[in-house]
């Protein structure tokens, strides 16, 4: 969960500045200043919540509604259009979602919940505490470069723009635009379809919401071009973080910096590869090892071999670091065990699952394969020149006690870090682009689906329905299933997330 320091933090910043302007107010010296520069700035203060309002953009709305007309038409009408696909197809996409969140409720484990489309945030829970700052800059990003669009939008459909501001409640940062709603009621309902594809009164409008989900996903693909003078990709995995105190760690372990190209017998040439080479280890039997016949000493293995509780053998002690069980056969017995050096044993072998794997020398070689408990696999780590680190233990832990990335740097100057920030950064947005547009579409109260669906219906059942508050009772009942199933969705989604 959020650690109590982060929220400790934000209710004492925000007393602080509630207090602040509580004395501001009511200090007789300085009430008038404090108020006129307050309204003058456009500031707004209220308990959580700080809004900033101008017209000095005003302006630079009013000359990109003007620029190139016939391209600002068909961008604003190929929108109209994406708005409303996009009010159907959110209906369809949560309803989907909305069952198979009914039937994960249902079954014993909640396996298949990453196949969903939609998931609700927590952070703490489903977000890491340390990408807070990720979301919420996505989140400003796309508000600030959304709302430019809807106000020219809104200009370019003759409606007066009487500003644009921002605003912080709690943590959460958005911005909006403020309409002149006589303007904006007096147009054709094409018109107001057209403007309520890009408006919407809290963050994003649905079209620059997918535009932007697109932008953001083709930089993801191309920055291994953007920043190729800089860094370089495919020849490993680039170890940016190792957990302190997992099996990754230690004086034999990974380090930052270190360029991870292979594990076991798979090559690593990205962070892909890292994963898809740790699964394949974790879902296939444990791989054995070339050794020298000289290698073993046959006494270690008499009388030493025990079962394990699991029914797996064991034949060295229970606190020996550095010596490992192996089993392995002959042409005599078919199953021995010895208790070898692991690191001398395996170091500059050959992988092999049979004795005929390691018939390829002169020497007579066996294969070695360690005698571990279920599901815990010996994996030989290769990050050179450094020597390889041997693990032993769950792959899983393997796996998430290293972050990583495709990019490696070309001169020593240049941060490791920064190409992971951008990657992180894109695919924000690119889910919370993705998601808003979907989410803004909906049908529900006070979202932009409400004043899309109200114009859709003005525009296509006039002539069907004269009647206006007929047309006002059908648009009624539509925006009360979407909010419902919005609702239902999100109760459920939040039920799955923290309960499960």
């Amino acid at each position: 969960m959020i650690p109590i320091a982060v929220v400790v933090c934000v209710m004492g910043g925000w007393c602080t500045v509630y207090l602040a302007d509580t004395l501001l107010r009511s200090s007789s010296l300085v009430k008038n200043r404090y108020e006129s520069w307050l309204s003058s700035n456009g500031f707004t203060l209220s308990p959580f919540h700080i809004k900033w309002h101008t017209g000095i953009f005003n302006r630079l709305f009013a000359r990109c509604a003007h620029l190139n007309p016939h391209f600002l038409y068909i961008w604003f009408s190929a929108g109209m259009v994406f708005g409303v696909l996009a009010m159907f197809g959110s209906v369809v996409l949560l309803s989907k979602t909305l069952l198979q969140t009914l039937s994960q409720m249902m079954a014993d484990t909640p396996e298949g919940s990453h196949e969903q489309i939609l998931q609700v945030v927590v952070p703490g829970v489903n977000l890491p505490v340390s990408q807070l700052a990720y979301f919420f800059i996505a989140i400003l990003v796309s508000g600030v470069i959304h709302e430019f669009g809807h106000g020219v939008a809104a200009l370019r459909e003759q409606v007066r723009l009487n500003g644009f501001g921002m605003f912080m409640f709690v943590v959460y940062p958005g911005a909006f635009v403020d309409l002149f709603t006589t303007h904006l009621n007096l147009i054709s309902p094409v018109q107001q379809l057209r403007i309520f594809c890009f408006i919407k009164p809290s963050v994003d409008g649905v079209w620059h919401n997918f535009m932007l989900c697109i932008v953001a996903l083709s930089f993801l693909f191309l920055l291994p071009i953007i920043l190729f003078p800089f860094y370089y990709t495919g020849a490993g995995a680039l170890v940016t973080e190792v957990v302190e105190g997992s099996p990754s760690s230690g004086p034999r372990g990974l380090f930052r910096g270190d360029l991870v190209t292979q594990l076991e017998d798979c090559t690593v040439r990205g962070v892909q590869d890292w994963h898809n080479c740790v699964q394949h280890l974790s879902h296939n039997p444990q791989t054995g090892y070339c050794v020298h016949t000289a290698k073993l000493q046959l006494s270690w293995t008499a009388g030493r071999a025990f079962k394990r509780l699991d029914g797996t053998m064991e034949c060295c002690g229970n606190n020996s670091l550095t010596d490992l069980c192996f089993s392995y056969s002959n042409n005599v017995e078919s199953k021995l065990f010895a208790c070898l050096p692991v690191r001398k044993t395996i170091e500059a072998s050959r992988t092999c699952r049979t004795n005929t794997d390691c018939q390829t020398d002169f020497i007579p070689s066996l294969c070695l394969i360690p005698s571990l408990e279920n599901q815990t696999r010996l994996i030989r780590v290769k990050h050179p020149p450094q020597t390889d680190m041997l693990f032993v233990g769950y792959p899983s832990h393997l796996q998430y006690s290293v972050s990583l990335t495709n990019f490696v740097p070309r001169l020593g100057f240049l941060h490791p870090d920064l190409p992971v920030m951008l990657e992180t950064f894109c695919k924000y947005l690119v889910s919370l682009s993705g998601a808003l547009a979907v989410v803004n579409a909906v049908p529900c109260f006070a979202l932009d689906g409400q004043w899309m669906l109200t114009a859709f219906l003005e525009a296509t059942l006039r002539s069907v329905v004269p009647e206006r508050n007929n047309r006002e009772l059908i648009g009624f009942f539509f925006l009360l299933g979407g909010s419902a199933l919005l609702a239902a969705n999100v109760a459920l989604g939040l039920w799955m997330v923290t309960a499960r």
